[in-house]
This record gives C-alpha cells, sequence and structure tokens, in this order.
C-alpha cells in the first residue's frame, strides 16, 4: 500500500501520508507529494489542495535512516519548490508535531491551520546541522527574522498557539475536526492570490535592526557555547534579510553541507542513535511483560532521597519517603515542596499541579509503610553495612513480587542482593545530583537481576523522564568508574608542576562545564573528610584542616567572592608546593596538550576495559553515560566516539608517551584501524 494517497472532496483534492510511526520524509512520501501536487494541477475539478498526515502526526521530520546515503527520489528542497510554485491554494493541517522537514513542508504551502495540541518546529541543530529545505529562509520571510532565531538556533517546538501568535500558523481549528475544517479553509482560499512564503517580507526586521543577531548570540551564550550548528543558523536566518530568496537558499544549502560533513553533527547524530540504542538489552524480548509500579518507596528523605521522589511525584506515581526521625523527614518534605515552588514561580509548573504532586507523597517513620510498594528504592548512606541491613529489612516487610533498588553510585549490588530472599529482585538503581534535575540514570544489572525487573527499570525511567543506560556490576559502574583515572592523573599533575586552574581550565575548553577541582569546591572538598585537623596525609586533609571546605564556606581551591566567581589561592599554592616538596616529586612545566591527553586518554582506556569485562553492552552506552551525567560535550559525541575520531592509535600512542597501561580491546582496535563504535 502506498505511504501517500490521495482522495477528492469535491474541489479539494487530500493528499493523505500514512507512513508510520512518525511520519518520516523519506524517498516514497516525498515522490508521494510531488505526484499529488501534479494531480491536482492537471485536474481542472480540483480548486484547492489539503495536505494532511493520518496516525498520530503530521510529517515530524527527516528519514534519519538516509543520512548519509545517496539520495533518492526527489530532495526534498525540490518537492517543496513544486508545491509552492502551484498555482492553486496548498493548506497543510497539522495536527501531533509538524518537526524539521514536516516544520518545511508547512512553510511551503501556502496556508497552514493547526489543532491546539499542535506543536512545530526546526530541531535540525540538535544533530549538529541546519534546516536544508529552505527552512531558514522561508520562516523568517514569514514571521520575521526576531521570532525566527529561536526556533532555527535553539530547536525548540512551539505550540500551536505560539505559531499562531507570531504569524506561521493561519488559523487554529477543532481538536476532533481538522480534516472538515481543513477542507472548509481551503475552499475559502480559492479565487484569491497564493502567498508563497519565499516571497514574504517579515524578514525586514533583521535589515532594519541587525543588532537583533548579536543581542540573541550574547543572551544565548552560555548555551551555545561550543556548537557550530547554532552560529551557522543565525547566518542563515541573517542571510534571509540580506540575499535574494534563491541566493539565501544557496547560502543555506552550503552551510548545511559543511555541517552535514562535519564531525561535530556526526557525533551528534551518533549520541541520537546512541539514547536510543541505550533502550535495547541484547538477549531480552522487549516484548517481555512488565512489572506493574503503581506505588514507589524511598528511603531517605535527604537531597538524594527528596530529588528522587520528585521524579516519580512528577510523572503521577504516589510516593512513600521514610525517614528514622521526624525533623529529617519535615525537612526534606519541605525541600520537595520548596523545588516544587520554585518551579511554580519560574511558570513551568501551575500551584495546582505543586499541590497535586504533594497530595501523591505520603511521609512515615516506620519501614512498614513500604510493605505494599512495588518499587522501594533506598537513598541512605553510602556504607556497604548499613546498606545490608537495610535491605535485610526491606526484604522482611516489603511484598513478594516488588522491586528492591539501590541507589549506590559505588557499592556492590550483588552483595546488596545476596542479604535478600529474593536477589533476582535487586537491582541498582543510581540517579545523579541533583537527581530531580539530571537527566542519566545508571541501571545496574545484578548477576541474577531477572530480565522482567531489568526491562521495568528501564521503562520506568522513560516514564520519569530519565535518560538510562545498563551498567555490570563493578566498582564504580560506568560513569565513577571512568572518574577515577582522570582524577589520579589531575591530582598527579599539580604534584608534578601543573597549576590546578590549568589543568581545569583545559576541561572547559574541551567543553566541560567545569573542571576536577571545581568540582570539588562545589561538591565540598570536605565531603568523606575525616573532621581531624591535627592528622594531615593527603592534600585534601591540609585544605580541609585550612578551612578550606570548598564553595559553601568561600574557599577551597579556589577564593570565592560573593557572587561566587573563583580566583587561584595564594594559600593553595603554597600548600600544593609543601606535598610536592615533601614526596620529592620534580617541578616542571606541563603543556596543555599533555593535560588534556592525561586526563581524557586514560578514561578513554578505562571505557575499554569496561567493554572488554561485558560491564556495558556497547560503546556507545558509555557515551550516553557521561553526556548526560558528567558533562562530557554532546558535540564530541562521548569519550568512545570521540576517541573514535581522533584515531584508537593516537590514544594508544598518547598513553605510551606518558608511560601509563593500554587496555587490550584498546590496542587491537588499534592495530587494525577499528573503532568502538561501527
Amino acid at each position: 500500500m502506498s505511504v501517500v494517497t490521495t482522495e477528492k472532496q469535491d474541489n479539494v483534492l487530500v493528499i493523505i501520508a500514512d507512513n508510520p510511526p512518525v511520519n518520516a520524509l523519506g524517498a516514497a512520501v516525498r515522490q508521494g507529494l510531488v505526484d499529488g501536487i501534479d494531480q491536482a494541477l492537471s485536474d481542472d475539478g480540483i480548486e484547492a489542495v489539503v495536505i494532511r498526515c493520518d496516525g498520530r502526526t503530521f510529517f515530524a521530520g527527516a528519514d534519519v535512516t538516509e543520512f548519509g546515503k545517496p539520495m533518492k527520489g526527489p530532495s526534498l528542497a525540490d518537492a517543496l519548490d513544486q508545491l509552492e510554485a502551484s498555482n492553486k491554494p496548498v493548506v497543510a493541517a497539522i495536527h501531533g508535531t509538524a518537526l524539521g522537514g514536516g516544520c518545511e513542508v508547512a512553510l511551503a504551502c501556502h496556508y497552514r491551520v493547526a489543532v491546539p495540541s499542535a506543536k512545530i518546529g526546526l530541531p535540525e541543530v540538535k544533530l549538529g546541522l541546519i534546516p536544508g529545505a529552505a527552512g531558514t529562509q522561508r520562516l523568517p520571510r514569514v514571521v520575521g527574522a526576531e521570532a525566527a532565531l529561536p526556533m532555527v538556533v535553539t530547536g525548540n517546538p512551539i505550540s500551536a498557539t505560539k505559531a499562531h501568535a507570531i504569524g506561521l500558523v493561519d488559523k487554529i481549528v477543532g481538536e476532533d475536526v481538522l480534516a472538515n475544517d481543513a477542507i472548509a479553509f481551503a475552499r475559502e482560499q480559492i479565487g484569491k492570490p497564493v502567498p508563497r512564503s519565499s516571497e514574504g517580507t517579515a524578514n525586514r526586521d533583521g535589515v532594519e535592526n541587525p543588532a537583533i543577531f548579536d543581542e540573541f548570540r550574547q543572551k544565548n551564550a552560555r548555551k551555545l557555547r561550543g556548537f557550530e550548528a547554532p552560529e551557522a543558523a543565525i547566518q542563515a536566518v541573517k542571510a534571509a534579510g540580506e540575499m535574494s530568496y534563491a541566493e539565501g537558499v544557496k547560502k543555506e544549502r552550503e552551510l548545511f553541507t559543511r555541517l552535514m560533513s562535519g564531525t561535530q553533527s556526526a557525533a551528534m547524530r551518533h549520541y541520537f542513535f546512541a539514547e536510543r540504542a541505550a533502550n535495547k538489552i541484547d538477549g531480552i524480548d522487549p516484548k517481555i511483560d512488565l512489572i506493574p509500579i503503581h506505588k514507589v518507596g524511598i528511603l531517605g528523605a535527604g537531597t538524594m532521597g527528596g530529588g528522587i521522589a520528585m521524579n516519580f511525584l512528577s510523572a503521577g506515581i504516589p510516593v512513600t519517603i521514610v525517614e528514622l526521625k521526624e525533623d529529617a523527614l519535615d525537612r526534606g518534605v519541605g525541600v520537595i515542596r520548596k523545588n516544587y515552588e520554585n518551579t511554580a514561580k519560574r511558570g513551568r509548573m501551575t500551584e495546582q499541579q505543586v499541590e497535586d504532586a504533594m497530595a501523591m507523597l505520603t511521609p512515615s517513620l516506620s519501614y512498614d509503610d513500604l510493605a505494599d510498594c512495588d518499587l522501594v528504592i533506598e537513598a541512605v548512606f553510602e556504607n556497604m553495612d548499613v546498606k545490608k541491613q537495610v535491605f535485610s529489612k526491606l526484604d522482611a516487610i516489603v511484598k513478594q513480587g516488588a522491586i528492591l533498588a539501590s541507589n549506590t553510585s559505588y557499592l556492590n549490588i550483588d552483595e546488596i542482593a545476596a542479604m535478600t530472599k529474593r536477589p533476582e529482585y535487586v537491582l541498582g538503581l543510581h540517579f545523579f545530583s541533583p537527581a530531580n534535575v539530571m537527566k542519566l540514570l545508571e541501571i545496574v544489572r545484578g548477576e541474577k537481576t531477572a530480565d522482567d525487573v531489568l526491562m521495568t527499570a528501564m521503562k520506568l525511567s522513560k516514564k520519569i523522564g530519565k535518560v538510562a543506560a545498563v551498567s555490570g556490576v563493578c566498582p564504580g559502574f560506568i560513569g565513577n568508574r571512568m572518574l577515577s583515572p582522570r582524577q589520579e592523573q589531575a591530582n598527579q599533575m599539580i604534584m608534578e608542576g601543573a597549576n590546578y586552574w590549568e589543568v581545569d581550565d583545559v576541561l572547559l575548553e574541551f567543553g566541560f562545564p567545569m573542571g576536577p577541582f571545581q568540582m570539588s569546591d562545589l561538591a565540598g572538598v570536605d565531603i568523606g573528610w575525616h573532621r581531624d585537623p591535627e592528622r594531615i596525609e593527603t592534600l585534601r586533609d591540609a585544605l580541609c584542616a585550612a578551612g578550606r571546605w570548598g564553595q559553601k564556606v568561600g574557599k577551597g581551591f579556589y577564593d570565592y567572592d560573593e557572587a561566587r566567581n573563583r580566583t587561584p589561592s595564594d594559600e593553595v599554592k603554597q600548600i600544593i608546593a609543601e606535598f610536592a616538596t615533601r614526596a620529592g616529586k620534580e617541578q616542571r612545566a606541563i603543556s596543555k596538550d599533555e593535560i588534556r591527553e592525561r586526563l581524557l586518554y586514560p578514561m578513554v582506556n578505562e571505557g575499554a576495559k569496561i567493554l572488554e569485562e561485558g560491564m556495558a553492552q556497547r560503546a556507545s552506552d558509555i557515551d550516553v553515560v557521561w553526556i548526560n551525567g558528567y558533562g562530557w560535550p554532546l558535540y564530541t559525541g562521548g569519550p568512545m566516539f570521540w576517541a573514535d575520531t581522533i584515531g584508537l592509535d593516537t590514544v594508544v600512542g598518547g598513553l605510551e608517551k606518558h608511560g601509563l597501561p593500554a587496555a587490550e580491546l584498546l590496542r587491537d582496535k588499534a592495530s587494525k584501524g577499528e573503532k568502538f563504535n561501527g
């Protein structure tokens, strides 16, 4: 059956696409659109055209499986030019999402009608690209450069209501009567001159006030830092005001082609597929029956426990949260409420939604109140003996068939599971702090974790808005295990003569939000300190003994002003120098290149060992962990894809140069000219 069909409604031809699941604009769909327009133009009885889609959405983008392959059939740009050239009015009838190429289809139509729930956007920038079928040229001519910039440069979709307000949508129509309302609207346009987007003049605002482009750059500088596609998007929108339509399209094509052949887009496309691949568990039927999760228990109402609870409350899942003491429980519940109220103040929730979320929270001082939960997550102190006691107690109280999970970031899940009579129902759910904000969820699969338990956790992660990746049981799992050699090298280098702020700056320049010593200050230098100022065995002991506990006290590795701006500390330089002298470390200048190599190459090496041991299913899962949990820059694709990009032989050579070990898998792949991904 054809993915595009047509039907006549008296004098209106309706072109209907049905290409599940998202009506992607593959070759057959593009050809169908061209054929549909040809049919309308060759039939004197047809006076108007409506383009709509069956299924849950309008065209939701390009067919990403075609990326990097030879183009078949008409290009989207050619198809849309033919559509726009029609002398009979063409109306786009939008429901669901009109994204990317779907938005470009809508722009090439003469009119756009949409249901209130529809969303419209150009998200190509999220794949390191810009629209490539004249979207950057038609959109500003319809809505103006100022309104077009956020859509093209950030890639975030807008609601149908907002689209109507800026002139992108001509009419909001009935949610359940889109097909009929679109036909009625099309009939009203018969006999009128067709308005073509390519001939629009709204883009004059960018010519009359060219400052809007620099103002937009400045306003979004932090978000856009390091990414190439947003700047190309700004240039394309600017070109729409400065050039003729034909020249602007040519400029868009040049910018698109350069991005498509660059490493950033390759990296971001890799990540797009990596996130989806992470949901697939090797050897488990994706259609396996899942365990229903109607109620969740959280043990511990501290920062982690409260943040974890918010994920479930926000998803409409009731939570019972248990603490040992009333004041700790009250404090935890108060923080949850305050977080929600702050979200409401920023306009991201209504006050009613705050109250609805809080109404689903049951605070308790008794383990017994967790008995009827379907999933219980402990978020108590990171100590194996404490965790074992907790799980032994939970096993006796919580109903059979319920899942017991630990939020441990490092400890052995199998050892914890052995304390229960249901090890197959035990796994790790490692949330990242702040748990209500951070996207990553490391799901730790124990030796005996049942398949349905693992898949239930994966499905649930999506429901609570997390990006999940599965790890096997090993110290630190994927993320913290790879962080460890980086920290080790950072500490060694500052003993050898590297300035700690230079170490941080190298990672900032690479694209991380902060370096290891900034991170230490933010988390608290004193976390885990023995609290004896007389006992100074490590650099950290010395900093803590001097009261340098981090940002919270205004001084850690750095000195901080009231706005938390950092400056290197003379006191810390002296403390480091004394430690280096005591350790007999010869001081030398260390280049930025050496700092970068010694920080990042050992991480790649540890990733290779994780793969060797089967602790991660695939290299791309490691990339998902590091991009979502540790701030690895998205535009490099993650540590393993980045290593592929620079060449695994480069990584091995760098490790050898610095006297560092190289994993067997890494050496083997490098010698064969292979990659971790593909």
